[in-house]
């Protein structure tokens, strides 16, 4: 639940802080403030963070896995991202995409043959891991996505500043915070396919509701609602995604998995960004807010497909709560110190 709330509502908030910024230093600096507070976390750390039991290890680093996995991911990323102007049929679209898929099948192979794993790939054949961390892609995707969009929509169409956009952003974080509170309970005693199935559902409720915002619109009327629905599933979901993936990790196992899980996060709003960038890049350059607003439409259509399926596949690729729950009270408690 803290993972999920820090994940979600920390995003929105985020969007605040870089309007706010944007406005009062210039786009840059939503680059440089990171230095300060990466500098921040790194000294505070020492201090928040318990010792190591262990000394550290290096034998045995996967560095061929996470070479091959990263570059894999980034060829397909950067393909999606590419498309609307190379075009989806061009060789760079077919060849760096298709290269990213090859690389990937072959990280698969890679790490079936590796000693000391950066993923043990099999775990991926548990439901709650494996489905999970799918879902993951599907709800970073739509997260980020969206985000995209209605700052779009908040600056292209109805002209708000990067202040005022930051600040629209407000009551998402509030909703997702929501959806958070809500999932700690829903977990406990529905397990993880009716909260899974509910968040994507509602996400994908708030995605139509934001795909009918057109040049007239306003932000009261035609984004709030959206946002409000859209974050409280979203809520939901990140938290259930998190308690699918972790649940029944063993002790040498949570870096890994707690790995995998933040991977989904990234590389999932990555993809989702590259998506809906494909599908509203000709409408922007128009420059016309109807233009701009029908692209935006059409995007968020594309999001509200995305998380109806996810809807439909948390049911059928998840665990039942009858042997999730035993695992799930099994799991051992945080020790705080």
């Amino acid at each position: 639940a803290a993972w999920g709330a820090v994940g979600g509502a920390g995003a929105a908030v985020g969007m605040l802080l870089g309007g706010t910024l944007t406005a009062l230093v210039g786009w840059q600096a939503i680059f440089l403030i990171n230095l300060p507070v990466g500098i921040a976390l790194a000294v505070a750390a020492r201090s928040i963070i318990p010792a190591d039991v262990a000394a550290p290890s290096w034998r045995g680093l996967d560095l061929r896995g996470g070479v091959i996995a990263t570059a894999s991911l980034g060829a397909i990323v950067y393909s999606l991202s590419q498309a609307a102007v190379a075009g989806w049929g061009s060789t760079q679209t077919l060849v760096v995409g298709l290269g990213g898929l090859v690389g990937l099948a072959a990280f698969v192979i890679v790490e079936r043959h590796t000693a000391q794993p950066l993923l043990r790939v099999e775990r991926l054949a548990n439901r709650a891991v494996g489905g999970g961390f799918l879902l993951m892609l599907a709800a970073s995707a739509t997260l980020f996505g969206s985000f995209l969009l209605v700052s779009l929509y908040l600056q292209n169409v109805l002209a708000s500043g990067p202040m005022e956009t930051g600040l629209a952003f407000l009551p998402f974080a509030v909703a997702i915070a929501g959806g958070v509170h809500a999932a700690n309970h829903l977990l406990s005693h529905a397990g993880l396919r009716p909260p899974m199935a509910i968040g994507f559902g509602a996400t994908t409720g708030g995605m139509l509701l934001l795909s009918k915002a057109d040049a007239g619109g306003s932000y009261v009327a035609d984004v709030l609602p959206g946002m409000l629905v859209a974050g409280l599933g979203l809520g939901v979901v990140l938290v259930s995604v998190a308690v699918s993936v972790m649940t029944s990790a063993r002790d040498e196992e949570t870096g890994m998995l707690s790995g995998l899980n933040t991977t989904g996060h990234e590389i999932g709003g990555s993809l989702g960004i590259a998506a809906v960038t494909t599908v509203v890049a000709s409408s922007v350059a128009a420059a016309t807010p109807a233009i701009v607003a029908s692209g935006i439409g059409d995007a968020f259509v594309v999001l509200a497909g995305v998380a109806g399926v996810a809807a439909v596949a948390a049911p059928l690729i998840l665990p039942p709560a009858a042997s999730f729950l035993p695992e799930l009270r099994r799991a051992p408690r945080v020790a705080v110190h």
